[in-house]
């Protein structure tokens, strides 16, 4: 009997020191770690094959997720509007178009459909230096439009006219990766200004900006100083107002800061204007858009001939339709290089089709509610925008984890999934779990702001089995090069698990 209890004990002792995984060594060895003594961090991870957690810690916790928060956009805009997906942008005009003399005595009209990659980086083919608007004007050229007596205006009405999110801080929304999703986006609403700087401590030189914003004043405070580029642009939108401050490194030529466009609508419609011109095609008034003349006419109700856009589309015509590239390419590098701009375009076109109006508040709630709806639990994830930049976003690692495994049996799976960076080989991975099993094994999305990292993707353990994962780390006391080598060191330990 003695003999017996022994073994027993003995079998039971070895299948806790079995089950004692890397992973809960991890997770043990970080409940310890004096660096978080005062943060919030949290983890779970799940086989897609079933609805239980295999690890977790606090994952009942809200946590700021950062840019990990993309996934829970782009993987319901693929859901929800399909991979094969393409954005709309029409080329309109109000009036009389006559085909003989090539006038058209009306308005011509850019019907923005919330497209974020007109004229877009990540887009753009290298081989050819032809611009979108470009490609616009030739194929009017070519329908015998000669003259234009009216104006070139920009329409961005399927979204609403707030470009920026609510709960985005005024440090944030000046620069490129603060840039509003407008309903007519162009150039990823984008300009860089290039600066000289001398010795340390003195004043630098903006010596150009590209591309050249009409009336955009932008007054300089920066000064050398630095090894890392500390430039910061305050603006609000639509005001041509622009004030950078901070550092930038000294002795340098041509260094560029990128800052977000006033007004989008109307950088379009005025660069569409200039293009029509250089290629021939009279316009004979200034650009504007249709929030522009809304809030002209506002102020001018007591003028009865007031009228000079024609707001109801139905009544202009469509002389062109361009298309996107397919959602599935749009996600791909929304993920991959963490774009805000194309995130919030995503959250705003859901909102959108589903309303007519293309707002944030609106979005989150679709978003929240499509998740709600298929099983996930949303309690403790408040959404307040669809990149992640806003630090009022809180989500648990069981949701995050959730929606990730209802993903993986979505039938746009694979564009997702592709979209997401691989470990050690790409994006903010490329340099993660070097040597490792994780190693062009694990694909996840990144997230960083101030004092809040995080990890969120798939991964296949040695027994050949997808797990999901999602590891949040908040207000920690070390620098965020320590956090993110404490994160991955989870991240291999999942993969072994």
């Amino acid at each position: 009997m003695k003999t017996q209890f022994i073994i027993l004990s003995l079998l039971f002792s070895t299948s806790g020191f079995a089950q004692k995984s890397k992973l809960t060594f991890e997770i043990e060895a970080l409940k310890k770690d004096k660096a978080l003594q005062h943060a919030t961090w949290s983890i779970c991870v799940m086989n897609t094959k079933k609805d239980s957690s295999i690890a977790e810690y606090n994952s009942h916790v809200s946590v700021v997720p950062a840019s990990t928060l993309k996934t829970v956009t782009t993987a319901a805009a693929l859901s929800i509007l399909g991979s094969d997906f393409k954005f709309e942008t029409k080329i309109q005009y109000d009036g009389t178009l006559d085909t003989v003399t090539g006038i058209l005595k009306g308005n011509l009209y850019i019907f923005g459909g919330g497209d974020p990659t007109l004229e877009s980086h990540y887009f753009k083919d290298k081989k050819d230096s032809t611009s979108v608007l470009e490609k616009w004007a030739v194929i009017l050229k070519a329908k015998g439009i000669k003259s234009v007596e009216g104006a070139v205006v920009g329409d961005a009405s399927i979204f609403e006219d707030n470009l920026i999110p609510a709960q985005w801080i005024w440090a944030d929304m000046g620069n490129y990766f603060g840039a509003g999703a407008c309903g007519l986006t162009y150039h990823d609403n984008k300009y860089t200004a290039f600066f000289n700087s001398g010795a340390a401590g003195t004043e630098t030189l903006i010596t150009s900006v590209e591309p050249t914003i009409g009336n955009m004043q932008l007054v300089n405070h920066v000064t050398a100083g630095g090894n890392d580029d500390n430039a910061f642009i305050y603006g609000s939108q639509y005001s041509n107002y622009r004030t950078v401050i901070g550092t930038i490194p000294s002795n340098k030529t041509n260094y560029e800061v990128d800052g977000s466009i006033p007004d989008p609508a109307l950088f379009c419609a005025q660069e569409f204007t200039r293009v029509l011109k250089n290629m021939d095609i009279k316009v004979s008034k200034e650009a504007t858009t249709i929030r522009a003349e809304k809030d002209f006419e506002a102020t001018n109700k007591t003028n009865a001939d007031y009228k000079k856009v024609e707001y109801d589309i139905v009544k202009r015509k469509t002389l062109y339709t361009h298309y996107s590239p397919t959602l599935e390419k749009i996600v791909y590098w929304t993920n991959l290089k963490s774009l805000n701009l194309y995130a919030e375009h995503l959250l705003k076109f859901i909102a959108y089709k589903k309303t007519g109006l293309g707002s944030t508040n609106a979005g989150t709630d679709i978003i929240t509610n499509f998740w709600k709806a298929k099983g996930v639990d949303v309690n403790g994830f408040f959404m307040n925008d669809g990149s992640g930049l806003a630090r009022a976003n809180v989500i648990t690692t069981k949701t995050q984890t959730q929606i990730l495994r209802v993903m993986s049996k979505d039938k746009n799976f694979n564009a997702f999934y592709n979209s997401l960076a691989v470990a050690g080989k790409s994006g903010s991975l490329g340099g993660l779990c070097d040597g490792t099993f994780a190693e062009n094994n694990l694909r996840a999305k990144s997230g960083y702001i101030t004092r809040a990292r995080g990890y969120t993707g798939y991964v296949k353990n040695r027994k050949g089995e997808m797990l999901c994962f999602s590891v949040l780390a908040n207000n920690y006391d070390c620098s965020p090069t320590e956090m993110k080598l404490k994160l991955e060191r989870l991240l291999i330990a999942v993969a072994e698990e």
